[in-house]
């Protein structure tokens, strides 16, 4: 379901209604210039006019990020989901790069699967890579 906020990077954001699992995949290629950057999901957990938020207190997210560029890096991490109603950036992972003239390859993945119980409540908004120096 889209959702419709001004509080969104980009008008629109992935509302996650109701759900069993969820799995958000990206992929990106870009002449990086040299130095170290990490990659955040931007996420909020419920919003203002929703009350139907649960399920993500029992199992984690799983985050994961994979660079070509760095010799194949790769960050996995877990956590739980339990600030409400703010925009958080939850960080997957860093890289380096050594060469700009080379694009840098980059897979990265937000998972939470298991059908046991039912998930709602969550605003998936954007990918941010940032500069690490700049955070």
């Amino acid at each position: 379901m889209a959702l419709i906020t001004d509080a969104c990077r980009f008008g629109t954001v992935a509302y996650l209604k109701q759900i069993w699992w969820v799995e958000v995949e990206g992929r990106l290629e870009f002449e990086f210039p040299v130095g170290s950057y990490s990659l955040f999901f931007r996420l909020q957990l419920g919003e203002k006019k929703n009350i139907h938020i649960h399920g993500w207190d029992v199992k984690p997210v799983t985050f994961q990020l994979e660079s070509s560029n760095s010799g194949h890096a790769f960050a996995k991490s877990q956590r739980f989901f339990n600030h409400q109603g703010k925009w958080l950036y939850h960080h997957v992972g860093d890289f380096l790069v050594h060469n700009s003239t080379i694009a840098t390859s980059l897979k990265f993945s937000m998972t939470q699967i298991d059908c046991t119980h039912t998930k709602a409540g969550l605003c998936v908004d954007s990918v941010f890579v940032f500069p690490t120096n700049h955070l």
